[in-house]
């Protein structure tokens, strides 16, 4: 019998300047955290925004799902895409991404 395996999607953001804002780190990961249980195959949503000095990241984002499939659809989905443009990237200005089996 196969392993299944879940799909780990991981993003670290840079916020601009400008953005660098207690509010709208809160606004992020309230927005982001929303999706839970939305999302068809989403089995995990996890924002950090509360970082140490010595980061050089504003926030990041750990999901897990439950194949490739569902993170695809996550892509796309209305309501991850509604969040992703009032809340995200509007204030980002860097991006780094990283996806895995796990």
């Amino acid at each position: 019998m196969e392993e299944t395996k879940m799909v780990k999607h991981i993003i670290l953001w840079q916020l601009a300047e400008e953005y660098k804002t207690e509010e709208i780190k809160k606004g992020i990961k309230e927005g982001l955290e929303s999706l839970q249980g939305k999302i068809p195959g989403m089995i995990d949503i996890h924002v950090q925004i509360d970082c140490l000095e010595s980061s050089n990241a504003d926030a990041l984002l750990i999901t897990t799902f439950e194949d490739e499939e569902s993170l695809k659809g996550y892509a796309v989905h209305p309501e991850h895409a509604a969040i992703a443009n009032t809340k995200v990237r509007p204030y980002t200005c860097s991006r780094v991404c990283m996806d895995y089996e796990d």
